[in-house]
């Protein structure tokens, strides 16, 4: 499968231990720079409709600022109550000090929430 990587921001732009909401090919992501690395998410909560853009980074826990429920940024698991689907995630480099990502095709398992 061949990759379509598309640049997001500049990576001075994320800091260590920040989180950054950008728009891909019509999708809304979260880019999260922790200690571990850059990670990218969807930035819908699976439980609700919240930003989670607009929650906290904790360590490698994305925790949604609506009802507190927390994904593993580094593989989108769903690590406790409201939330129990998974975050789809994104492939996330570095190419000239730019922050580039490869969307993934949604699954029915990472699907916002329908409302």
């Amino acid at each position: 499968m061949s990759e379509n990587w598309r640049a997001a921001f500049s990576l001075e732009a994320l800091p260590a231990g920040s989180l950054r909401a950008c728009m891909i090919d019509g999708r809304e992501l979260v880019v999260c720079h922790s200690k571990d690395g850059l990670y990218a998410l969807d930035n819908t909560c699976t439980h609700a409709y919240a930003r989670l853009s607009e929650g906290r980074l904790r360590g490698v826990r994305l925790v949604c600022p609506l009802h507190g429920a927390a994904f593993d940024v580094r593989d989108g698991r769903a690590l406790g109550a409201p939330a129990s689907k998974p975050l789809a995630t994104h492939r996330v480099r570095v190419v000239d000090g730019q922050v580039q990502l490869a969307v993934t095709p949604l699954t029915p398992e990472t699907a916002p929430p329908e409302g």
